[in-house]
């Protein structure tokens, strides 16, 4: 006889399935909750700066170095060739306007100068004797006029006599016709002398004016020749402090040579050179600043050199004073504003942007045990602060420090280390 088995509802492979089955569940619960909570890790604050965040003054600025300069340089250049002879002064001596700096040696140009004045000596002297022979002619000419109107005189006496006896049919009309021819004709003489004496003073004259005229100019060139003589004696244009002086006895200077400069003892200039990236945002009248012994000055920019090499020249003249213990040469750092003084929210400058991007930073918590990834968003810098746009308040406490190994992280326990 048959006997009916009764089937096992749980079997060994049934419970086996479905063990694996919960420890899937499990599996999946537990990754959901890791992803869906941040990553911890434990920081000895010790390794941390952590900063204030704070409102107050903020300004955008660049710091560059600058040059002191004086605040006019006067370069001196040879205007003539020549030998140099005497040296006057000394490198970074202080010279008063018209002071003899070099004295330069040219024989051509001396033995020009001299066959230049024998011109104008010669050329002198010719017209001298030309004036003297146009006036022995002019008086000549005037005797002449004084005898024809002397004959004139004498010959209008006779005709008027004759006239009267001819009318009183004294005398023959060929005696009369002979005195009228008489008079006509030293009438004539005196109308042609005059004429021509006319004449020969108006040539007189301008044969002087062009000789004079060739005198002038002559003399002209003999002034500009004895001012290319005096320019072999180099001299300072202006008071200032000769600086670069480059001369020694002997030496051959060609015109235009570059023999020192002049700097102008009236003030000083800082110049200094900006990166490209502010070509656009400098503008003349802009401020910046120095500190020279802890103390403050305000200087403007004067000057932007339009031609750009390894970046952005500019001038920079004192508004106010100047540092009396400042020299040419010296090199000072140099605040350069980019905007207006504001009042603005800020945080403490520091390595965490190179991780963030300025898009987040850990904000302590109120107790200090905690440092929680917050979004922010920064806008313009300096070299001592970020702006602070969005994400922050006054009063907040924030790690500035590098985030090197913590980017990942969403929380940082601020934990000291024990010992």
């Amino acid at each position: 006889m048959d006997i009916l088995i009764e089937k096992k509802t749980w079997t060994p492979a049934r419970l086996m399935l479905l063990g694996a089955l919960l420890l899937l569940v499990v599996a999946a619960v537990a990754a959901l909750l890791t992803s869906a909570s941040p990553a911890k890790l434990n920081v000895d604050p010790e390794r941390l700066t952590i900063s204030p965040v704070t409102r107050g003054p903020f300004q955008e600025f660049v710091p560059v170095d600058g040059i002191v300069m004086p605040i006019k340089t006067i370069y001196l250049d040879a205007p003539e060739g020549g030998t140099v002879q005497h040296i006057l002064v000394e490198d970074g001596a202080a010279l008063a306007p018209g002071q003899p700096i070099i004295q330069l040696a040219n024989t051509d140009l001396q033995l020009e100068m001299v066959n230049r004045e024998t011109a104008v000596f010669d050329l002198m002297n010719n017209l001298q004797n030309t004036r003297n022979l146009l006036q022995q002619n002019r008086i000549q000419q005037l005797n002449q006029q004084a005898e024809i109107e002397n004959q004139l005189r004498e010959a209008k006496r006779l005709f008027d006599l004759n006239k009267n006896l001819y009318d009183q049919k004294v005398i023959a009309r060929q005696e009369y016709q002979q005195t009228k021819n008489a008079y006509d004709y030293q009438l004539r003489r005196k109308q042609l002398s005059k004429q021509a004496l006319r004449q020969d003073s108006t040539a007189m004259r301008a044969q002087i004016n062009q000789m004079q005229q060739s005198v002038d100019r002559m003399q002209n060139n003999l002034a500009l020749m004895r001012r290319k003589l005096d320019d072999l004696t180099i001299k300072a244009p202006a008071a200032g402090r000769i600086t670069s002086l480059n001369a020694e006895i002997g030496e051959l200077k060609t015109r235009g040579q570059r023999i020192g400069q002049l700097d102008m003892l009236t003030g000083l200039k800082v110049r200094a050179t900006l990166d490209q990236y502010y070509i656009s945002r400098i503008f003349p009248g802009q401020k910046g600043q120095i500190a020279v012994n802890g103390k403050p000055y305000e200087l403007s920019v004067k000057k932007i050199f339009t031609q750009v090499t390894q970046g952005v020249q500019v001038d920079l003249e004192f508004t106010g004073a100047v540092p009396s213990d400042l020299r040419r040469g010296q090199t000072v750092p140099v605040r350069l504003a980019l905007s207006d003084q504001t009042t603005a929210l800020r945080v403490p400058k520091g390595g965490f942007n190179q991780k963030t991007g300025g898009n987040w930073i850990f904000k302590v918590s109120a107790d200090g045990s905690r440092a929680y990834k917050t979004d922010i968003r920064l806008g313009r810098q300096n070299p001592d602060y970020y702006e602070v746009l969005e994400g922050l308040k006054p009063g907040d406490q924030v790690i500035t420090s590098s985030y090197e190994g913590y980017e990942k992280m969403g929380e940082l326990e601020l934990r000291a280390k024990k010992e």
